[in-house]
């Protein structure tokens, strides 16, 4: 393998070129390179699911992706789930139906469910639970989170927007 290169990408909509050695994770680069705390590591062996972020909208477990990998992706990260200083429906829908406790999976689940609305804006309440099953939260019973879901994707529906 080759020593450190340097890889663009495009995160949260802003271009970057990064130095990376050819083992850093994307999670490495996105926390120590380009100081994006808000994805979260924890098991550091894709059990878990908290360091999930959407690459070309697609969910990916950043501490299993080595950065080359993602060179010139596209890819998304809690910090640019909001736009224009307005949350996304998703992250409204999280605070008002209490699904947010400790907040260390809340990042990834929110990541999670966007790619599943994006894919499929009407889902059933056993398809979201199936397509959030990779991000484990340890202080709920995702009943909150399920329902948050459901409430942003009518939401989402009736606006036809996924902003106010």
């Amino acid at each position: 393998m080759r020593g450190k290169q340097v890889i663009k990408l495009t995160v949260n909509g802003e271009p970057y070129e990064v130095e990376v050695e050819p083992h850093m994770t994307l999670l490495e680069v996105l926390r120590d390179k380009l100081n994006l705390t808000g994805t979260k590591g924890s098991c550091g062996v894709g059990e878990c699911g908290t360091c999930t972020v959407l690459v070309d909208g697609k969910p990916f477990l950043s501490c299993l992706t080595l950065a080359i990998t993602v060179r010139d992706k596209n890819i998304l990260t809690i910090e640019g789930l909001a736009r224009d200083k307005k949350l996304h429906i998703l992250q409204k829908a999280f605070l008002e139906h209490g699904a947010v406790q400790c907040g260390f999976c809340t990042p990834a689940m929110l990541l999670t469910a966007k790619a599943l609305l994006d894919e499929n804006p009407n889902p059933t309440r056993e398809e979201i639970r199936e397509y959030i099953s990779g991000v484990l939260c340890r202080c709920t019973g995702y009943v909150k989170i399920i329902e948050a879901i459901m409430s942003a994707a009518e939401e989402i529906r009736r606006r036809g927007s996924e902003y106010e």
